[in-house]
């Protein structure tokens, strides 16, 4: 069974473009250097005002590693306060694709 990490965040109107910006680059780093992370999906709202992650990984420890990564830690420093609201569910993926 996968691990799977839905978020939702409502970025701050006046840094929605940076929050893309930077939530893409995070996307893609984790897509391209974590051996665990199977999908990362990025998502926007037709008005731009929410952001919508859809992300797979091999399993919550692979999660946590991604949570412990240089890319994810200087985001998370970088964007959080350009942040409304941010809404984290988790899930196991019961589908048996990998």
């Amino acid at each position: 069974m996968s691990y799977v990490v839905t978020v939702h965040f409502a970025a701050k109107p006046a840094h929605r473009e940076a929050f893309r910006t930077a939530m893409v680059e995070n996307a893609t780093a984790s897509r391209e250097r974590e051996p665990g992370c199977r999908q990362f999906d990025v998502c926007e709202s037709a008005d731009g005002a929410s952001i919508f992650l859809y992300e797979i990984y091999d399993d919550e420890a692979a999660f946590r590693a991604h949570l412990a990564t240089d890319h994810y830690r200087r985001f998370d420093d970088t964007a959080s306060p350009w942040v409304d609201e941010k809404r984290v569910v988790t899930f196991n993926r019961l589908d048996p694709r990998t």
